[in-house]
């Protein structure tokens, strides 16, 4: 197919999704809807469900396979293979896959917890990797992607994974040693924020607004208070001092919120999920042997 300079896609390799939930799902939809591949050059692969590959072909119109020989070909070829499949699963997948590898071919993994030297260890060669910590926020071009690089990196395929997240959404490279930190910040951030929104409908249905409107003043309150802060660069703390009186209502609200350690409880929700990350990780380590 000829493509004029206008339709012809920021990235023209073929990218092979090992593994189809909802991340996959998530940076696909960014991708496809952002003309960043074509739909033609993405190809998703699970272990066994059928179904769901087909409604994602039908929904993004990418290329699917659930056949066993037409599975390894397609990763024996693919020059860019994302790891997208549950952690679980990933230590005997990388173990079956290794040896289908030639050593340029990328990896990217999005598999929380799971380390480049883990990932490399499992298929059993120094492959070049990226370990990356997107979120679903992808989906619409506004997510925030951690990536680490193996050393194994070229700088054509680093350009390639920074071209890839950098078109659907804010990219952060970090030290790898960094990355469960920041999975416990940005990587399930917005699930943190879906919580708080899910209560603040809740406030206002029980208060009497119609679920819809609540919704909606929730929804807009959060959207305006996000752009508050990217548009004025003012910090957080001082765009809430000034909207917060003494003995005002807002005050009132924010002391019963530290009435349950609110501030602390959040630092607390953060450090949690990093630590989970980390024990991912390590039980994904023990199945190396």
């Amino acid at each position: 197919m000829c493509q004029s300079p206008q339709n012809r896609p920021l990235i023209d390799k073929a990218i092979t999704f090992y593994g189809a939930g909802s991340m996959a799902e998530a940076i696909v939809r960014g991708l496809v809807s952002r003309s960043v591949v074509l739909p033609e050059n993405i190809t998703m692969l699970n272990r066994s469900n059928a179904q769901r590959l087909l409604e994602l072909s039908e929904r993004y119109g990418v290329q699917i396979n659930n056949d066993e020989a037409a599975k390894i070909e397609i990763l024996k070829t693919s020059p860019v293979i994302v790891l997208a499949m549950k952690p679980k699963d990933a230590a005997k997948a990388l173990k079956e896959l290794g040896p289908k590898l030639s050593s340029d071919q990328l990896i990217i993994s999005v598999i929380a917890g799971l380390s480049i030297y883990t990932t490399q260890t499992l298929l059993g060669n120094q492959q070049p990797i990226a370990r990356t910590m997107p979120n679903t926020s992808a989906s619409i071009g506004l997510g925030s992607t951690g990536i680490a690089f193996s050393k194994e990196i070229s700088e054509e395929q680093r350009h390639l994974v920074l071209t890839l997240f950098e078109a659907v959404g804010h990219v952060t490279v970090i030290e790898e040693e960094k990355m469960d930190i920041l999975t416990g910040i940005s990587g399930s951030g917005p699930a943190y924020f879906y919580y708080m929104m899910e209560a603040m409908t809740a406030a206002g249905i029980r208060g009497g607004l119609t679920p819809e409107q609540s919704r909606e003043l929730t929804l807009q309150t959060i959207l305006g208070a996000a752009r508050m802060v990217q548009q004025t660069g003012e910090q957080p703390s001082s765009l809430r001092a000034k909207i917060t009186s003494p003995n005002g209502s807002t005050q009132a609200a924010l002391e019963t919120l530290d009435k349950g350690d609110f501030f602390e409880t959040v630092i607390a929700a953060v450090n949690r999920c990093a630590e989970r990350s980390k024990e991912m990780g390590a039980m994904l380590k023990e199945q190396i042997s």
